[in-house]
């Protein structure tokens, strides 16, 4: 009787908690964003690796945005913090490194993370215009490298020079990006792109970037499904719940609207990837 009435108990006073993911190329401004969200919500618990250290996290107020979120170091691993949303669940988010030596880890988390954050430094994108750039490899491994003035046989012809000097990382950001939703395991989740840097005068507008980026890579040229919808059962084979908002990790500006966002989806979609309670 006794553990009848705890297992009730316990089953009406837990939460769940959904793992997000916070991906991204290096530099992108991932590890600010999650200080900045450790001083939004307060912390429920943390966790991590060398990465985790001297990422100024938890020295302002809670609710508050932390001056000194930007004084990080690059993640060697991951970080990581649990916080509790109003929506009355816990996110618990992983911070993992974007350096090429450390992209062939994400395809480890895919299949336990409810929704992916892809965040993007908008002020190294060039024209934001991805149709100008040469076709993205189905193949492409996560932890390789685009490099525009080292192009493979297939994509010397369609690669301009013009094009090499004016797109920044756009190239390596859409490679990568391709990758993530080309694996069977994302499919289904919910994806967030952040547009950060969006308080620096040298951004990328968010229109462009969705336009001219996301939607061409989430979506493809017909407007549904993926842009590698060979692994989910052929273009067009469903709609990814995704959208892209502009943030300023370093300022706080937009972290709120992403969170909240982030959470109402990988609650919305709890039916194909159900919670851990906690």
């Amino acid at each position: 009787m006794y553990h009848l009435v705890k297992s009730i108990y316990l089953h009406a006073t837990s939460l769940p908690e959904y793992s997000i993911l916070l991906l991204g190329l290096d530099a992108a401004g991932k590890t600010t964003l999650l200080n900045q969200i450790r001083n939004l919500y307060g912390v429920e618990g943390t966790g991590g690796d060398a990465g985790a250290e001297g990422t100024g996290a938890g020295t302002g107020a809670k609710g508050v945005p932390s001056e000194s979120a930007g004084k990080t170091v690059p993640t060697v691993g991951q970080n990581v913090c649990t916080i509790q949303a109003p929506q009355r669940l816990y996110l618990r988010i992983w911070d993992i490194g974007g350096q090429q030596s450390l992209r062939r880890l994400w395809p480890s988390y895919y299949s336990s993370c409810h929704a992916i954050v892809f965040v993007i430094d908008s002020t190294d994108l060039g024209n934001c215009d991805i149709s100008q750039l040469p076709e993205l490899d189905p193949g492409l491994d996560p932890s390789s490298s685009y490099r525009p003035d080292q192009p493979s046989s297939r994509n010397k012809k369609r690669l301009s020079a013009a094009a090499a000097d004016d797109e920044g990382r756009l190239g390596e950001c859409a490679a990568l990006l391709s990758s993530v939703l080309a694996d069977s395991s994302t499919a289904g989740v919910p994806l967030l792109v952040l547009a950060n840097k969006q308080d620096r005068e040298d951004s990328v507008e968010v229109v462009r970037i969705k336009e001219g980026f996301v939607r061409k890579v989430v979506e493809g040229d017909g407007g549904q499904g993926s842009a590698r919808g060979q692994g989910h059962g052929g273009a067009g084979a469903y709609v990814r719940d995704s959208r892209v908002l502009p943030c300023s990790a370093l300022s706080g500006q937009g972290v709120k609207e992403a969170v909240d966002w982030v959470a109402t989806r990988a609650e919305w979609n709890k039916e194909a990837r159900p919670p851990v309670m906690r």
